[in-house]
């Protein structure tokens, strides 16, 4: 059988082996492991703003070619070639990690209308199963979706939008089954269990008017996969006459649709990455205008909620990290506008949950989230208490609008996800579930942190930490994991993971850095990591990395790095910048080809992400990008040892990005280190849908840096 396999393997890699790669005839070493793949080189030159970049591997840009899926199932046969030593150990960590799991389980059902809606695990599936109970939890189940049941024949399945309407008779959904992103709507009768004819292709969000009858969803560019038509369906009708709502002309913005949780109004979001307008309609007159609160001004974001008699805003025009204003729902114009929490320079409102009675501010204040639940009757304001110096914190699925109760979700990079429910009257907050990990995990054996490092500008950055106290050394030469994202102005969560385990019972010290360019500090924490200030996220992560180093977090020899989508930038940014500090790189389907990318307006995001990253079709943008571009600043060096991980039907970063980077660097790394790529051909952005199938692929990751960091225990 391994006879076999080497036989397939230097089948398919001699197809993309040159003449020189090749090994020499009569050359027969049984221990040797087998060469590397190298991909045929088709050399093409762009100039542009007194440039020239010159790519030798934009022939793998062609799906289609059959060429390009034998190189990729070529590489995928290297790295089960290279990794098959440690096979074992994938097995053993797979079954740690499926020992933490409690593989039958339920979430906490949540109210909506007359009903308890919930979802739930069966062991030995790899999907949830979906289901509800009418007026009380004693009641009998009523299954609405079983995700298994919808991946029978499916490579992969994703389940995408979920929405009951008022009356809850109908349940309208929307699946991927190919990874790429691109849903189909159903609508199911769920009295009968059975899906309604009634249809549509490539939907992204959905929403029931009033009547039960009507739903309106939007839907995306074929190309571009911008989210710009919302069109209006009345049941029973031909999808395909269904009538255009409004269109979004501009490339940059994409459309959103949802309904209050007031049940009174709908909304429907224009948006980019700086700027946001809202259209709102009576949800109980479906035919009726949409009428606009304000005119989109560039660089301007405001986010539109109704509460009573008011719609509230939450906007940033008159400071980065947001005010709140209030409108009469009858003239909500920007005239009318009403200051009811002013901008706060140290805090950042990042979200508004209405109720008739309350609201909650969801903010963020010292890299940490925050919950502030405010009493509409008397204005008091009382802030949710946490027990950890690092943590998560949540508002959780809240349908009902009149209560008392606002549930929330908290966990840290120690304890479990655990929900519980806030009585706004009594201050009280009381646990309903924490997810149970079995296996004898025992959080007082865990120690997590919050440290400080310097930035290169002298700027402090936040760096959470976690390891295992008995096992974490004085002398500092404990195996090192540092994670970081550093993009679009998102925060990396401190949360939990009960596949963590396996590497924190080895004794990994591990390190999720909050670089510039999230949102951990607000705002302007985003903005000193986008645009001209980009090269800010990857000399953060430096920085950090280092800080760990002399404060005897970890050996500066034992040192694993791991990022994914914009966070696969960043890997592929800071191991050109310094690939001396690093053992070993795991990057998740990488944006390592910058300028490529974003030269080209017909890729899915490009001209959205202008006001990401700089449209290099401008001179000083150009040169800018040009600096940090993973793919265009690969050269001849010493690398740390790296897999490169992909799904070939990604639609956010293509596969042939990381497999451009892959093939480029093979011909430039000096050293003897392992480089790998493996790509997923039934999946998406996400990599494998199933869970057992993810544990699998986690399991691969970690042996992979275990075996390099010498930690294989």
């Amino acid at each position: 059988m391994k006879k076999l396999f080497l036989v397939v393997l230097l089948g398919l890699m001699s197809t993309f082996l040159t003449a020189d790669d090749k090994p020499a005839a009569g050359a027969k070493d049984a221990a040797a492991p087998p060469a590397p793949p190298a991909a045929k080189k088709v050399h093409t030159e762009n100039h542009i703003n007194g440039g020239n970049l010159a790519d030798d591997y934009g022939w793998l840009r062609d799906k289609k070619n059959p060429e390009v899926a034998q190189y990729l199932e070529a590489e995928n046969a290297y790295a089960g070639a290279i990794m098959r030593p440690t096979e074992a150990l994938q097995q053993k960590l797979y079954d740690e990690m499926v020992s933490h799991i409690k593989e039958t389980d339920v979430n906490v059902p949540y109210r909506n209308g007359e009903y308890f809606y919930y979802s739930r695990w069966e062991k030995g599936k790899q999907y949830q199963i979906f289901a509800r109970k009418k007026g009380n939890l004693d009641a009998p189940e009523e299954i609405t979706i079983d995700q298994n049941e919808l991946a029978k024949n499916e490579k992969f399945m994703s389940l995408g939008a979920y929405d009951p309407s008022d009356d809850a008779n109908l349940l309208a959904y929307t699946t991927d089954n190919t990874g790429f992103r691109q849903y189909r709507l159903h609508i199911r009768d769920l009295r009968t269990g059975k899906d309604l004819p009634d249809t549509a292709e490539r939907v992204g969000s959905i929403a029931w008017a009033n009547d039960n009858q009507t739903l309106f969803y939007t839907v995306e560019e074929d190309k571009t996969k911008r989210q710009y038509r919302l069109y209006r369906h009345k049941l029973g009708t031909d999808s395909a006459k269904d009538e255009l709502v409004y269109e979004d002309k501009d490339e940059r913005f994409d459309i959103g649709v949802h309904k209050t949780r007031s049940g009174k109004y709908m909304f429907l979001e224009s948006g980019s990455h700086t700027t946001s307008e809202f259209r709102y309609l009576d949800a109980g007159n479906p035919t009726g205008e949409w009428k606009l609160i304000a005119p989109r001004q560039q660089d301007v974001e405001y986010y539109v909620y109704h509460l009573g008699d008011n719609f509230y805003i939450r906007t940033n025009d008159k400071g980065r990290n947001f005010r709140l204003v209030a409108a009469p729902t009858a003239a909500p114009g920007k005239e009318n506008w009403k200051e009811v929490l002013a901008v706060r320079p140290d805090v950042m409102l990042t979200a508004f949950e209405p109720f008739q009675d309350f609201y909650v501010l969801v903010e963020r204040e010292n890299g940490l989230p925050e919950l502030t639940v405010v009493s509409l009757a008397t204005g008091e304001k009382k802030r949710i208490s946490y027990p950890e110096p690092v943590y998560t914190s949540f508002p959780q699925i809240n349908r009902e609008y009149k209560t008392k109760l606002f549930r929330y979700s908290y966990q840290s990079l120690v304890t479990p996800p655990s929900v519980f429910d806030y009585d706004v009257e009594k201050h009280t907050s009381t646990l309903l579930k924490q997810t149970e990990v079995p296996g004898g995990y025992d959080l007082t054996k865990y120690k997590s942190e919050r440290v400080w490092a310097t930035a290169k500008d002298g700027v402090k950055v936040p760096v959470s930490v976690i390891y295992r106290k008995d096992l974490k050394k004085a002398d500092g030469s404990n195996p090192l994991y540092v994670y970081g994202y550093g993009s679009y102005g998102a925060p990396l969560f401190d949360t939990f993971s009960a596949s963590r385990l396996s590497l924190l019972d080895r004794g990994v010290v591990m390190a999720y850095v909050h670089i510039r360019g999230g949102g951990e500090m607000g705002k302007a924490w985003h903005d000193a990591g986008r645009m001209m200030n980009k090269m800010n996220t990857f000399t953060d992560f430096i920085a950090c990395t280092e800080h760990l180093v002399a404060n005897k977090y970890g050996a500066r020899d034992r040192i694993a790095i791991e990022g994914g989508s914009a966070g696969g930038l960043l890997m592929g940014a800071v191991t050109n910048l310094r690939p001396d500090l690093f053992k070993v790189v795991v990057s998740h389907v990488p944006f390592v080809d910058v300028m490529n990318t974003m030269l080209d307006a017909s890729l899915p995001l490009t001209v959205p992400e202008y006001e990401e990253w700089g449209n290099p079709n401008e001179k000083p943008a150009y040169d800018y990008m040009l600096k940090y571009s993973p793919y265009d600043n690969l050269k001849k060096t010493a690398y740390p040892a790296i897999l490169v991980k992909t799904s070939f039907n990604d639609s956010q970063v293509m596969y042939w990005e990381p497999a451009k980077y892959t093939a480029k660097l093979r011909t430039l790394k000096t050293d003897g280190n392992v480089l790998l790529l493996k790509t997923n051909m039934a999946a998406g952005h996400g990599g494998a849908s199933g869970r057992y199938e993810h544990l699998h692929e986690i399991a691969f990751d970690y042996a992979f840096m275990l075996m390099q960091l010498g930690a294989e225990k």
